[in-house]
């Protein structure tokens, strides 16, 4: 019984002291070109589901529609596009990042999913407004307003489907006309 109890006092003290060794002395892998430690992206992608899934607005307060989609592609191109890319143009700052932001107007390499199409528009909104650690993700939601949230986040839902010629024309980068929403409030 004496062997047992050493074993786990020895065990309660070396286990915390090895993690606290490796924070401590700089061999946690942070810098982007790390490679990731192990188990870090089921992890992190664990918390965030359950986290998303708490949370998750199921009914959007506005429709789907090419003024909303108008709006929200101002938004992305002002505010998205630098990580995310344009139809067709990736974002070179975004193929720099860890982990490497999604290409959100890209196929994906199996199916006919575009970037986030296969996500409810509530999961893309709290995306949005929340951002996510350590992914370079910000938080917008002292940035944009909840009706530019939305917007962004329903057209990104419909990236899989034909978008009005207006919407395309800002998607590749071919205007920077301002939203019709005007500028985003200032908190």
């Amino acid at each position: 019984m004496g062997r047992f109890l050493l074993g786990l006092l020895i065990g309660i003290i070396a286990i915390p002291l090895c993690v606290f060794a490796y924070f401590k002395w700089g061999t946690m892998p942070v810098a982007v070109s790390d490679p990731p430690f192990p188990q870090e992206r089921h992890i992190a992608g664990a918390a965030l589901d359950a986290r998303i899934d708490r949370e998750l607005v199921k009914n959007p307060p506005i429709q789907p529609n090419e003024e909303s989609f108008v709006g929200g592609a101002h938004i992305y191109a002002d505010q998205c596009a630098v990580c995310h890319g344009f139809h067709g143009k990736p974002s070179v700052v975004g193929t720099h990042e860890f982990p490497t932001a999604p290409a959100l107007w890209e196929k994906h390499r199996r199916g006919d999913v575009v970037g986030v199409s296969d996500d409810p528009p509530g999961e893309t909104y709290w995306k949005v407004a929340n951002g996510i650690r350590l992914t370079g993700m910000p938080a917008y939601k002292d940035v944009l307003n909840e009706t530019q949230i939305w917007q962004v986040s329903l057209l990104l839902a419909n990236a899989d489907k034909p978008l009005p010629p207006s919407v395309v024309s800002i998607l590749n980068g071919e205007t920077t006309v301002q939203s019709p929403m005007g500028p985003a409030p200032q908190k």
